[in-house]
């Protein structure tokens, strides 16, 4: 078995089981205790699923928060977003025979898809400082108020987007430590099950035990 064909989860579980019944199983211990899979040597394996398993917990405590982190800066950009256009619209209508302001507010062409590209935009918009400008875009209700806002949600989009990426590089770096651990791990169980098969070759119904089906 491996992790192609079955969950991690499900992995653990069935090494888990394994482990425990060679101790708990006197049959089985009393089989592979005589090809040196004694309780010295379970506990080993018994040492790597705990390493494991502290491994895979972490990873998925990092992929969670990870989601948490990108579900904040998606609802940040969003809202920035929807400001933004509003205030385009309006702006691209007071200024549509200025085509240098237009071109100093960067209102023309269409809206940057990339998100650097895009956050420059935004904030070339709310960074005008030009007083003429200012009182033009007021005529349409896009108050100074408004273009504190807009910088505020900016810098709040930035502080959302910052924690995402970090998220995101702790959570790979967790991948790797669990894909670390599940390979050192599924390496020592292959021989474990490669043993447990020569030990209990002709009692194969104590395989099941071990969390094999018998092959028919």
């Amino acid at each position: 078995m491996t992790r192609y064909t079955a969950s991690e989860a499900a992995i653990l579980e069935q090494y888990r089981v394994a482990l425990q019944n060679v101790k708990d199983h006197p049959e089985i211990a009393e089989e592979m205790a005589e090809l040196n899979y004694d309780d010295a040597k379970i506990e080993e394996g018994k040492l790597l699923l705990d390493q494991t398993r502290t491994a895979y917990d972490y990873n998925k405590q990092e992929d969670d928060e990870t989601l948490e982190a990108s579900a904040v800066f998606k609802k940040e950009k969003e809202t920035l977003e929807l400001q933004y256009r509003k205030h385009r619209k309006k702006a691209k209508v007071v200024f549509r025979k200025d085509l240098e302001t237009l071109k100093k507010l960067h209102l023309t062409g269409s809206k940057p898809k990339a998100y650097n590209n895009w956050i420059e935009t935004i904030r070339k918009f709310y960074s005008t400082t030009d007083q003429e400008t200012l009182t033009q875009l007021a005529s349409l209700r896009i108050t100074t108020e408004d273009i504190t806002a807009g910088i505020e949600q900016i810098a709040k989009v930035e502080t959302a987007r910052t924690a995402y990426l970090l998220e995101i590089g702790e959570s790979q770096d967790a991948t790797k430590q669990k894909d670390a651990a599940f390979t050192k791990m599924e390496d020592w169980m292959q021989e474990f099950y490669a043993i447990a098969n020569i030990a209990l070759e002709d009692k194969p119904q104590l395989i099941e035990a071990l969390g094999r089906k018998r092959k028919s």
